[in-house]
């Protein structure tokens, strides 16, 4: 049983939330996010916010409820303040920059690679960092990791990419005899 779910999910001042047909829509300052959600879980929106309740008690809808409680309210905090990750582009000669819609990436491999950049999306670079920003939380941290996934950091000169919070376990050379 979920303890997050138990507790209704307050609204903030300025949003709206609205369920039509298994179909939830927060509306905020700063946008509009929506979700499908499975029949398995209740949700009631009033006044005081948002509750979810259990429609029966299969060990899919135990295990949705909370996970729907959390989604919720990631969305209201996106709708809210955006969400962002910060990468580390680490290694000589290695670079990044946004050039129109695209980010361009030079890792050391012999040409460059260009990832176009989602439309809800705001990406930006500065020297060696990469800022990827949203609303949504599950496309900010799905782009960050198709990033870093091009060029993960290696253990011996931690060359490649990685999160800004990131501690990259390093790993002793070759000693000289």
């Amino acid at each position: 049983m979920s303890r997050i779910a138990k507790k209704p999910i307050i609204l903030p001042a300025k949003t709206e939330a609205t369920l039509v047909d298994g179909l939830l829509t927060i509306k905020g300052p700063l946008g509009a996010l929506s979700k499908r959600l499975k029949s398995h879980i209740k949700v009631v929106i009033d006044k005081e916010g948002i509750t979810l309740t259990l429609e029966n008690n299969s060990l899919q809808a135990k295990a949705l409820w909370g996970t729907y409680a959390a989604h919720i309210k990631n969305m209201i905090a996106g709708v809210h303040k955006a969400y962002e990750k910060r990468l580390v582009v680490d290694g000589i000669g290695y670079k990044a920059d946004v050039k129109g819609k695209d980010i361009v990436l030079a890792l050391g491999f012999s040409h460059t690679i260009t990832l176009p950049i989602p439309a809800d999306l705001k990406v930006t670079t500065e020297k060696n960092n990469i800022i990827v920003s949203g609303i949504d939380i599950e496309k900010v941290g799905q782009f960050s990791a198709d990033i870093r996934a091009l060029k993960k950091p290696e253990p011996y000169l931690g060359k490649g990419v990685h999160y800004s919070d990131e501690v990259i376990r390093r790993k002793q050379g070759k000693k000289a005899a």
